[in-house]
């Protein structure tokens, strides 16, 4: 499963070599389906606690949105110091300085685990307020709070595999990360089932959400520990000279964070702009007159339809971003390694290759998106009115896919070129000045409901889309040193 290479006029093997198409789909796929993979650990959540008796099911369904935007709002932005490890990894590799790219790791790692503390106690502190901010009903609160007190001890585990990820994808091992999240995610499953459901048989008690939250942490470290293991074999921790304490470099380690902030400070911007889509969507719980579906379960509980068909929705959409993120990371490898060999032209054919396979990948997967919408609702939520309420906005967004690919594509690209700054700056107008306030119109001043929050989502990912591309078109990146 190794990627495309090449001797580059530094001596070393380089993953740029052949047709374009063919390096980025070598490069991609073991990373489409490692994301995949990875994305399934709370895609699995959504199943089955869809399979809890109602209210349970819908109450911890809606939990889980705010709960994840807010494990990716602390987890997700340390995570992006992947950012920084894979733009010089794959710059150092491609130059032929194999101990300068494993002492890249080295730095990151570092800044991963100890910053990890860190987000891990400030998570637990906010976790209250934003909770009662983004989640006004007690039950869903309740439900978050429960799975948060676990997740979040898997912050740490997150940055480190994201930044151990990096560092195989910038030398061109993509695989590596594929074979920790297979692995990862057949003990989730296996957990998940022991845990929220329970088993007599082996004395374990149905613990429901929080089961899915323990499970979910436990699968993390596991994750964690088999790209260690990778990285401790001879041929990579004595090729690249990983783990040497000689390695540790003030300035190298503030090099990477100054590269991997804008990308921190976009994804902290992105989970602000998410809360606030969410909140909007749980708001239409409670003012039934403005479009939102009212539901009573068994003994007169109230569902909440809403915020629990757009925990489906995101849940479903983060399998396509995953995806598009693959796509990007490849691209973000080519652009990076094409710019170490001083060849700027290849890296930028390199990103509308990418940019084409991705239509033509996404344009299926949208379609699929559309046609079989009923049939893919029926499966993650056993609910009719959640399944009812979801449906249009699943299928607005299959029309948004391709373009929500051609973003994703070019934001990595952009971000394998060290241009980072510009992609926090963009997402932070575009989140806040087009997302929230135009899902907010569309909701309930324009009485569309659930349907007038996703279109918003539609027009916000088309313009993303248009302006990366414009960015990359413009070519000032190329001048970039690192």
């Amino acid at each position: 499963m190794g990627a495309v290479s090449q001797e580059s006029a530094s001596g070393v093997n380089v993953v740029t070599a052949g047709p374009r198409h063919r390096a980025v789909l070598r490069l991609a796929l073991p990373t489409v389906v490692a994301m995949l993979a990875q994305s399934v650990v709370n895609e699995v959540d959504i199943v089955f606690l869809g399979r809890l008796p109602c209210p349970e099911s819908s109450n911890t369904q809606a939990a889980l949105l705010p709960s994840l935007v807010m494990l990716w709002a602390f987890g997700g932005s340390l995570s992006a110091i992947s950012v920084g490890t894979q733009t010089y990894t794959a710059r150092r590799f491609a130059e032929g300085r194999h101990r300068d790219a494993g002492a890249v790791l080295t730095n990151a790692l570092t800044i991963a685990v100890c910053a990890g503390v860190v987000f891990t106690l400030l998570a637990y502190l906010a976790m209250g307020p934003v909770l009662a901010l983004a989640a006004p009903s007690p039950a869903v609160r309740e439900a978050a709070t429960v799975y948060l007190e676990w997740r979040v001890l898997g912050i740490t585990s997150m940055a480190a595999t994201f930044a151990l990820k990096a560092f195989f994808d910038g030398i061109g091992k993509p695989h590596i990360h594929l074979v920790a999240s297979l692995v990862m995610n057949v003990l989730n499953v296996i957990l998940c089932v022991l845990l929220i459901f329970g088993s007599p048989a082996l004395g374990i008690s149905k613990l429901g959400i929080a089961g899915a939250g323990m499970a979910g942490f436990v699968s993390t470290w596991v994750g964690l520990l088999v790209m260690v293991a990778y990285a401790l074999r001879p041929s990579y921790r004595g090729h690249f000279e990983l783990f040497r304490k000689s390695s540790l470099s003030l300035p190298l380690a503030r090099d990477i964070v100054k590269l991997s902030a804008p990308s921190a400070v976009a994804t902290v911007v992105i989970m602000g702009g998410v809360m606030m889509f969410v909140t909007v969507a749980f708001r239409l719980d409670e003012v039934a007159p403005l479009g939102s579906v009212t539901a009573l379960c068994p003994g007169g509980v109230a569902e909440p339809v809403n915020g629990a068909a757009t925990t489906v929705i995101i849940g479903l959409l983060k399998l396509t971003f995953s995806a598009g993120l693959a796509f990007g990371t490849a691209t973000a490898t080519l652009v990076g390694q094409s710019l170490g060999e001083g060849d700027p032209k290849k890296a930028e054919a390199f990103g509308w290759t990418s940019v084409k396979l991705g239509l033509l990948v996404f344009g299926v997967v949208g379609l699929t998106e559309l046609v079989f919408a009923p049939q893919i609702l029926a499966f993650v939520s056993h609910s009719p009115l959640v399944q009812q309420t979801a449906l249009t906005p699943l299928r607005l967004m299959g029309f948004a896919t391709p373009i929500i690919a051609v973003a994703m594509i070019m934001v990595e690209a952009l971000f394998g070129a060290g241009n980072t700054r510009f992609v926090m700056i963009a997402q932070f107008f575009l989140h806040f000045g087009v997302l929230v306030p135009l899902a907010y119109l569309l909701a309930f001043a324009a009485g569309l409901g659930l349907a007038g929050i996703w279109l918003a989502a539609c027009f916000y990912a088309l313009a993303l889309a248009l302006l990366m591309c414009w960015k990359f078109k413009s070519g000032d990146w190329k001048s970039i040193a690192l």
